[in-house]
């Protein structure tokens, strides 16, 4: 589209007008007009683009995006961050209106509240999850890692010397 230098002074200000009105957490209605793999362009009121990410498209798991939304769809999206180099981050579930119950997970309870972590001699529950009872102790750890150590180092010892030709080899 071709303008003279008034007109599109005029256009570029109406669209920096509208990218202004854009603010956190406003609902807009917008178009669909790119799919990827990582989620959904989607252009809202004069003509800036925004990215809603496959994790903001649906409450549930999205697999691929082609199976929620489609090219010159109308979606009502929620704004939900705007980039200081203009980037804008949308979300789709976010903007569906629901009850007050089934606004968000409920958090967790303060750290002060939560039982200690403990660790005792029936299980460990620790950062791996459920590992069974231990029932080897420091010492008997102690001890095992010095006999695997120790046949080790004599298997390596047994292996280099022959190779080499140490200690009452041969010689031809």
């Amino acid at each position: 589209m071709l303008l003279n230098g008034f007109e599109e002074a005029d256009h570029v200000k109406e669209a920096l007008s509208n990218f202004m009105a854009i603010e956190v957490g406003t609902k807009v209605e917008g178009k669909v007009t790119g799919i990827t793999n990582f989620g959904a362009f989607v252009e809202l009121p004069g003509g800036v683009t925004g990215l809603v990410h496959i994790s903001e498209i649906a409450d549930n798991y999205v697999k691929d995006v082609k199976d929620h939304l489609k090219l010159e769809d109308k979606v009502t999206v929620k704004v939900i961050n705007v980039d200081k180099d203009g980037k804008i981050g949308l979300s789709i579930r976010k903007a569906v209106d629901r009850p007050a119950e089934q606004q968000e997970r409920p958090s967790r309870p303060p750290r002060d509240s939560r039982p200690p972590f403990r660790r005792d001699g029936d299980g460990d529950r620790g950062r791996g999850g459920f590992r069974g009872p231990n029932k080897n102790t420091f010492e008997d750890k102690v001890s095992k890692f010095l006999k695997d150590s120790e046949e080790r180092m004599s298997s390596l010892k047994k292996n280099t010397e022959s190779k080499r030709g140490g200690r009452g080899a041969k010689r031809f």
